[in-house]
């Protein structure tokens, strides 16, 4: 794949991970949406760095439509959902399966463990179901668009992989 491909399909991630932002999960804060599928398709197709800054992004944007509910933890989630993204890749590489039920986890138990020091453990229980959906159908769906797509590119490069 060429550079400027990158940079387009970067593009279009990115602006996927704002329309995602405005499909909702019910939730108490709000921000839980389909923001981050880009950014784990990213880290299949383009790896872990651009699928990380994907992620973060995502939830920057989805924070940012109902108004940052959680103030500056918000910058905090960002990087872990970067963080969800890199694990997702090295997981996702190993089989894809594992790759959804870690970065599931991670996504939906692990991260939202940052809320209880501000909020308690009642935050924490409030926002787990609408998290774990979200986060399980957010993997699901970048493993079927991710591996797709990067079949796709690859088998218009010649089966080259750059």
């Amino acid at each position: 794949m060429r550079r400027a491909q990158k940079i387009a399909l970067l593009a279009v991630l990115v602006a996927l991970s704002g329309v995602g932002a405005y499909i909702k999960v019910p939730s108490p804060t709000g921000t839980v949406a389909f923001d981050s599928f880009p950014g784990y398709t990213a880290a299949i197709v383009l790896g872990a760095t651009w699928g990380g800054l994907v992620a973060a992004v995502g939830h920057l944007i989805s924070a940012m439509t109902v108004g940052f509910p959680l103030g500056l933890l918000h910058v905090a989630i960002a990087v872990g959902m970067a963080v969800a993204a890199v694990i997702f890749w090295a997981c996702w590489k190993l089989h894809p399966a594992v790759g959804v039920v870690v970065a599931t986890v991670f996504n939906g138990v692990v991260l939202p463990l940052v809320v209880v020091p501000l909020f308690g453990w009642g935050a924490y229980m409030a926002i787990l179901p609408s998290l774990i959906v979200a986060s399980l159908a957010n993997v699901v769906v970048a493993s079927v668009a991710g591996g797709s797509l990067r079949r796709a590119l690859r088998s218009e490069a010649g089966d080259r992989w750059v």
